[in-house]
């Protein structure tokens, strides 16, 4: 029988230096510091948290998952990254148990009917390979992970199935009246056992993973038989995790209670807001919004960064020439600017960051929103409540007894509040709202549909600002392409602009989750009304010849501000399609 041989920290350090990775002074170090690791840790551990710089390529940190990468290379395996977006919970914890698991620091990655894969951070131990080959019925096959990822999913993944065991053999009073926490602290559970609250478990791991993952939202979506929950990264839905139907009830109970909502109420929307804290310390906001659906209420939980509120201009993707015609906009004592786009374009996160440049201590700021979606201490902020009849209208008119510079309407979506917005910049006040409309031009045509007089959009409208979201390229992978002729074509019809000589392409790597695109971006569309633009604003006026003027003015429409991002090496072309096709301008 072999000898099970674990990894060596001295033999590990000695690989590091002999292969480049660090040098005489910095293994040294190493040597000495890892000494007080314990007995039973990988070499990995104690390095991968110094983030040390690999001593020749200065651009590369020898993170866990880098030095998992060397080291299973070097021992003839393959090396996999433990993604929970990918991984089936439920299949993994029930190869082995957690004892089983910790004992030997292992992890089932891939299960199926002939075979199970191992994910293991030591290539030379496999006396565990025949037992669980004899207790499994099935094939063992071994792969390299990192050990600080093992270490961290084994105690994850088996709490996280111990909650949803216990969640479906217990029934959850749903009063809540002890449990309306304004500010919920992430992470602080430790390993449950049979009396902990699963479903707090539940949720607590969900919200981790969402802020880990860089989600937007949570969906959790009840079914016959059982709750499907996905989250939104980078604009795209992925699949994280399926409760049993009793679970996802509870689940989404629980999240009611944390946003203030009303339990009982399961026949109406309703919409509520929880504030939380990572473990990292920084606080998160969501917006909680449900839906009566075929087999239940559904739950949307929108996701805030509030590192929305420290961002410029250039971080959202804004061009320096239209980011000076918008400051120059909102720089004005009164009017009307608007920002235009469908759900999900961003509109949101570049009114606040507007906001916050423009909130200055001699300025009173004020907003009506619904809901308030992200807390700023340099506003005054009211939310609309239908109940009572507050609505944007009627916030608007409270709003102007409160002696404002800059009034900011979450959205105009009727006549009354398109009037009381018209009004609210005729009396001297700036106005910043939203519309949901294709582009730019189209805001002019959609006030005039809601019946506001055309001299009264003449005489407020300053200018307006539509947007979308693209995926950027992810920085790590992206790779030169040939320019695909015939799209780049189509993406700037009609206009004659030349292909770039070189574009870049997605290829995908772990940072990107393998989709080769990582974070997003603004295209815009500026549209300022100038005198030339006013003369064409009359009760039945067409987007056409709005939409030529601002050309003529200097307005770059959507998809050719993206074409400037796909020239730059941003995004591609086909995402920018996507998002603001030719055939949407129509």
């Amino acid at each position: 029988m072999t000898q099970d041989k674990p990894t060596i920290t001295i033999k590990f350090l000695e690989q590091m230096l002999n292969d480049g990775l660090v040098n005489q002074d910095t293994f040294a170090k190493l040597r000495v510091k890892l000494r007080s690791l314990p007995q039973s840790s990988h070499p990995i551990q104690g390095i991968a948290p110094l983030k040390l710089k690999h001593a020749t390529q200065k651009n590369i940190v020898l993170d866990d998952q880098y030095l998992s990468e060397w080291y299973a290379l070097k021992c003839g395996m393959e090396c996999v990254e433990l993604d929970p977006l990918k991984l089936d919970v439920d299949a993994i914890t029930d190869v082995m148990s957690k004892a089983f698991a910790q004992r030997h620091k292992i992890l089932a990655y891939a299960v199926n009917n002939n075979s199970v894969t191992i994910a293991t951070s030591e290539p030379y131990v496999t006396g565990w390979v025949n037992g669980l080959e004899h207790i499994l019925r099935k094939e063992v096959k071994r792969v390299f992970a990192s050990p600080v990822a093992i270490e961290k999913f084994q105690k994850e993944f088996y709490a996280l199935s111990h909650s949803i065991r216990g969640a479906k053999n217990e029934k959850y009073q749903e009063t809540g009246v002890g449990n309306l926490e304004a500010l919920i602290e992430l992470g602080k559970a430790d390993e449950v056992d049979a009396n902990d609250q699963h479903i707090v478990q539940i949720v607590d791991w969900l919200l981790q993973y969402a802020y880990a993952q860089r989600a937007s939202d949570i969906h959790i979506e009840p079914r016959r038989e059982t709750g499907n929950v996905r989250f939104r990264i980078d604009g795209v839905l992925h699949k994280v995790y399926e409760f049993p139907a009793s679970v996802t009830g509870a689940v989404l109970a629980r999240f009611k209670i944390l946003a203030r909502m009303d339990v009982a109420e399961r026949r109406k929307p309703l919409d509520g807001r929880i504030k939380t804290k990572t473990p990292e310390g920084q606080e998160v906001e969501l917006r909680i919004s449900t839906l009566p659906t075929a087999f239940g209420e559904k739950l949307v939980a929108r996701i805030f960064d509030p590192g929305v509120l420290n961002r410029d201009f250039s971080e959202l993707g804004l061009d320096k020439n239209i980011e000076q015609q918008w400051l120059s906009m909102v720089s004005q004592p009164n009017g009307i600017v608007l920002v235009t786009g469908p759900t999900g374009s961003g509109k949101t996160t570049t009114l606040y960051t507007t906001l916050n440049q423009i909130a200055r201590p001699e300025v009173n700021v004020c907003t009506i929103e619904d809901p308030i979606e992200m807390v700023n201490p340099n506003l005054n902020q009211m939310q609309v409540h239908h109940e009572i009849k507050v609505d944007f209208a009627s916030g608007i008119r409270a709003l102007l007894r409160q002696d404002p510079d800059i009034i900011m309407i979450g959205e105009i979506r009727d006549k009354e509040t398109a009037d009381m917005a018209v009004q609210a910049s005729l009396t001297g006040h700036l106005v910043i709202s939203t519309l949901h409309t294709n582009d730019a031009s189209s805001a002019i045509t959609r006030l005039l549909d809601l019946g506001v007089e055309p001299f009264l959009v003449n005489a407020s409208i300053l200018g307006v600002m539509a947007q979308r979201l693209v995926r950027t390229l992810c920085k790590d992978c992206k790779q030169p392409a040939e320019t695909d002729v015939n799209a780049w074509r189509h993406l700037v019809s009609p206009f004659p602009i030349k292909p770039p000589a070189k574009v870049f392409k997605p290829v995908g790597c772990r940072l990107c989750r393998g989709t080769g695109y990582l974070g997003r971006q603004g295209i815009y569309e500026m549209l300022s009304v100038n005198s030339k633009v006013k003369k064409l604003i009359h009760s039945h006026c067409d987007v056409g010849p709005i939409r030529d003027q601002g050309i003529k003015d200097g307005m770059s429409l959507l998809r050719i501000n993206g074409a400037r991002k796909v020239a730059q090496g941003m995004t591609t072309i086909e995402e920018v399609l996507r998002v603001a096709s030719p055939e949407m301008e129509n």
